[in-house]
């Protein structure tokens, strides 16, 4: 594949970016839209209800059982109580709830967390939610490691900053829970005489039992761990140029039929950048290690990287958006869309993407299925609204996956097969992604205080990706998926599934970098990862 960037791909992209701007958005939603997305938060809001125990924890997840109760799991995580404690700002903000409930709630949570036993002045990966203790054996059995993990902690802060710039009351408990979370304990200095075993990048986290780093660094800029580097940078416990370290694609392989191209190398802060990206139907995208929503958009929620990168995220975002949206309705012929890690419908935990916006294009298992995500619509939502929010009642009335507490945690939409789980991480992104269109990006300003911004958005305004749209010359010279509707999908009916269909467990190596937890029949698991370099 021709992978140069001829001067007219500059132009096409201001094309590019001119139509997108005139696209329909958000501000285009008829009052119908507002208050089915104010339901949507309002039922949400309902799982965070059942998931949350009177410790002010909520559990991990919450499941249906075959007698049609819910059933909160015995475990919970920094990144579960960050979803819960930024979902009831959202709730109050949406008058979900009232002022006293949220701060009774918060209140709750963030006088357990300052009890919770914590180890270098981060907070383990797992706890017993209902008592706080440090998790000691997975569900069904096994012992679990004590793990700092860099990106759970990164969103824990991310929440804890939040709380205390818009709510003061709790300022100065949430100042005292942020104070000894120095990420720069995560960091790995970069070292020119051996920059491939000190990258100038985050760990992925810390053993306290036998006091040992991971082997591997979070490598790829697009991915959710990012979070950990941008609450470091802002926080000044790492250096800025650790942003441009993180690599934006991973061109290793040299086949013409590779995807994956070299960019523009540019430098920033005296760090060279290859501006790499894959190449797909036409666009050239900044891939992430998956190819999943939650890799790409998760961090959005927070920091509005399209307005501040207008040369970067603000293209790529989009494009991957699109990406997505047009490998299941086109390439694949589904009738939904949306592949980012969740719940098997049929029991257990997997990580779901699309093989053309990962890392080298390389082949994902998980993407051949046809399970999508509600989450993945909402995250999103401020890229493609009207396409987002379609994709949403499609789930919702088709395919019967939303009920009193929101939506179900994934959907097969071959079978028809609805996940009897709801995951507290996941139902929070839809609290914030429906509170910042709702409350115009209320929780992106919750979090960019002035400090934030001031560290942060110079980083992301100077750079350029290569992202954008094919010059016509390559466009018309590769071959490109055919164009189809929407395939037409008859309703299908609730049965009670059976749940069987459960993965035995089987230890993990370190080879597919993930910070979701993968949920199996006996255990946990830890972590996968893979060290880039």
């Amino acid at each position: 594949m021709n992978c140069r960037l001829p001067a007219l791909f500059v132009f096409l992209v201001g094309i590019m970016v001119a139509s997108a701007s005139d696209a329909a958005g958000i501000d285009d939603f008829a009052p119908s839209d507002w208050a089915k997305l104010n339901g949507y938060a309002k039922n949400t809001w309902r799982s965070f209800e059942a998931l949350t125990l009177p410790s002010g924890l909520p559990a991990d997840s919450l499941t249906r059982t075959k007698d049609g109760t819910y059933q909160a799991s015995n475990l919970t995580s920094p990144s579960d109580i960050a979803a819960y404690l930024w979902s009831t700002i959202a709730a109050e903000d949406l008058k979900i709830i009232g002022a006293d409930e949220a701060a009774q709630r918060m209140g709750q949570t963030l006088t357990t967390l300052v009890k919770l036993e914590r180890s270098h002045g981060f907070f383990f990966n797992w706890y017993d939610p209902r008592d706080g203790s440090p998790l000691k054996v997975w569900p069904g059995g096994g012992p679990v490691r004590p793990f700092l993990s860099s990106v759970d902690n990164g969103w824990l802060a991310v929440s804890l900053m939040i709380v205390r710039n818009v709510r003061p009351k709790f300022r100065e408990v949430a100042d005292g829970l942020l104070a000894p979370m120095n990420f720069g304990f995560f960091y790995d200095p970069y070292d020119p005489k051996n920059p491939l075993e000190h990258p100038g990048l985050l760990r992925g986290g810390f053993y306290s039992d036998n006091n040992t780093y991971t082997g591997y660094h979070y490598g790829m800029l697009n991915t959710e761990a990012r979070i950990a580097s941008y609450v470091a940078i802002a926080r000044n416990q790492v250096p800025a140029d650790h942003y441009y370290r993180m690599s934006r694609s991973r061109p290793s392989r040299s086949e013409p039929q590779s995807i994956t191209c070299r960019g523009q190398v540019r430098k920033y802060l005296e760090v060279t950048v290859d501006e790499g990206y894959n190449s797909y139907r036409g666009l050239r995208i900044v891939p992430s290690w998956d190819g999943s929503m939650f890799e790409a958009m998760m961090v959005s929620l927070f920091i509005p990287e399209a307005e501040w990168g207008p040369d970067s995220w603000g293209i790529n975002h989009k494009l991957y958006v699109r990406a997505s949206i047009e490998n299941a309705l086109e390439d694949s012929h589904l009738a939904a869309w949306g592949a980012s890690p969740s719940s098997i419908p049929t029991g257990g935990y997997r990580v779901y993407g699309v093989t053309p916006l990962s890392v080298d294009g390389r082949d994902i298992e998980a993407a051949k299925e046809s399970v999508m995500t509600p989450h993945a619509s909402f995250l999103a939502m401020q890229f493609a609204p009207r396409e987002a929010l379609k994709n949403a009642e499609i789930l919702a009335e088709q395919f019967h996956s939303y009920g009193p507490h929101g939506f179900a945690d994934a959907v097969d939409v071959k079978t028809g097969r609805v996940s009897d789980t709801e995951l507290s991480l996941d139902q929070g992104m839809i609290m914030a992604a429906v509170a910042n269109v709702l409350s115009n990006g209320t929780l992106q300003k919750a979090f960019c205080d002035e400090k934030v911004t001031e560290a942060l958005r110079p980083l992301i305004a100077r750079e350029q990706f290569s992202s954008g749209i094919e010059p016509i010359a390559e466009m018309t010279a590769s071959a490109s998926a055919p164009v189809v509707t929407r395939p037409t999908q008859p309703r299908i009916d609730a049965p009670s599934w059976d749940r069987s269909g459960s993965v035995p467990y089987v230890p993990q190596a370190w080879s597919v970098k993930s910070s979701r937890p993968v949920l199996k029949t006996r255990r946990l698991s830890g972590f996968k990862f893979a060290k880039l370099r």
